[in-house]
């Protein structure tokens, strides 16, 4: 059986374990060793460090610590691995911790970190849903049920200083363009709440106030959200530094693509069993500026959607120029809106896009000035039927069953 080379004890703080952090940077010390071809266990916090409670109350989402995220279990360093090899990643199995078989979906506050439709869902809103066994269900989103794709949504190799320095540089400026905007238009480096891992003393508060956050996916992979990055998958991971470096966490049970909510998918602290080895000298004999990946061989068997599209106009009718960003926020606006024809309230809707297992596609680039977006809304997620017709919709929700999502305070 694989060893669990790092635990984590979700009864205490993740900075009291050295084998934690939460920020990017090359001095991080390796917290593991393993050698090419070894298996392996790690577990993982939730990425936010057990700070959101399975409760009716939606405050712990409002007034979530932003700075404290995410929580990474690493670096594991794999012994030869040296800058230009291609690590090579492959997931043999990944689970949810035993005490905790329930995760988490939310929307931040638009004054606490926003999200793909803040101007929509301004206000903090969160549903808890259990796990029973490979499905899942909640008490504050009723009338689905749907098959989990466990996955870590982030999962990379440390940076050098080259790659550090030049992240921070392009997203300080993105950040100077609008300094007051809210929510921010960068997650910069912040001090406040850093957990450098092993790293300690002079060293320790130097590399806290230099480390990139990690908000976004980058070079290395780090916070990419991709659903089929899950048991069975390999993945492809350019390295920069001697041993690697590799660090994960953010596990979801369930998410559609896009990870529309942001507090999104359904969020879990769990554990990973991986297999690793390496291409010597991979990124040039392949050309790989981003990770690769081979998709699991499992997934939810869907059949049958209804495909919502979207168009490069906004919610204002403000043309723009094949903007798939925008495309996709007018697809999933569009299924929101038949949702709730339903009974669904709007975040009811919004919480099942951003956890079932939706496809989003963009459909076409092309076609001046419109692109077009789509999003597959699988039709066997509901416990009734969605799909159109002559007497129209029967609304499955009234005010006996409806249970809203926990508001904000």
């Amino acid at each position: 059986m694989a060893d669990t080379l790092i635990s984590v004890n979700l009864g205490e703080s993740p900075h009291t374990n050295d084998c934690v952090h939460n920020r990017w940077h090359p001095d991080i010390p390796i917290a593991v060793w393993v050698e090419p071809g070894d298996e392996f266990k790690i577990e993982t916090y939730d990425w936010t460090g057990g700070q959101i409670l399975n409760n009716d109350d939606a405050s712990d989402v409002r007034d979530v610590e932003l700075e404290q995220v995410h929580y990474l279990s690493g670096p594991v360093g794999v012994k030869g691995a040296k800058p230009g090899d291609l690590l090579v990643v492959e997931i043999l199995d990944i689970g949810a911790k035993e005490e905790m078989l329930w995760g988490f979906n939310g929307f931040f506050s638009k004054k606490n970190g926003g999200g793909f439709l803040t101007e929509h869902f301004p206000e903090a809103q969160k549903s808890i849903w259990d796990f029973h066994g490979m499905f899942t269900s909640s008490r504050h989103v009723p009338g689905v049920k749907y098959a989990g794709l466990i996955h870590p949504g982030l999962i990379g190799c440390l940076p050098d200083r080259k790659m550090l320095d030049m992240w921070n540089s392009r997203e300080k400026a993105l950040f100077d363009t609008d300094p007051a905007r809210v929510p921010p238009l960068a997650a910069l480096p912040n001090t406040q709440s850093a957990h450098m891992g092993k790293l300690t003393g002079e060293a320790r508060d130097k590399a806290a106030a230099e480390g990139a956050r990690t908000v976004p996916p980058r070079e290395h992979g780090g916070n990419c959200d991709i659903k089929d990055l899950s048991r069975g998958c390999k993945i492809y991971f350019p390295v920069y530094v001697d041993g690697a470096g590799l660090s994960m966490g953010d596990l979801h049970f369930s998410q559609g693509d896009g990870e529309i909510t942001f507090c999104g998918a359904i969020e879990m602290a769990g554990w990973l069993h991986l297999k690793v080895d390496l291409i010597k000298d991979g990124v040039a004999k392949y050309g790989i500026r981003n990770p690769i990946f081979k998709p699991s061989p499992i997934a939810p068997k869907y059949d049958d959607y209804l495909i919502f599209e979207g168009i490069s106009v906004d919610e204002q009718g403000k043309q723009h120029y094949l903007d798939v960003h925008i495309a996709y926020r007018q697809a999933c606006l569009n299924a929101i809106e038949y949702l709730k024809k339903f009974g669904y309230t709007g975040a009811q809707a919004y919480a099942i896009l951003g956890t079932a297992p939706v496809q989003g596609h963009i459909s076409g680039v092309v076609d001046i000035p419109n692109a077009c977006a789509t999003l597959w809304l699988p039709t066997d997620i509901f416990a009734f039927d969605i799909k159109p017709g002559s007497a129209g919709p029967t609304r499955f929700l009234d005010g006996s069953i409806d249970v809203p999502l926990a508001p904000d305070l």
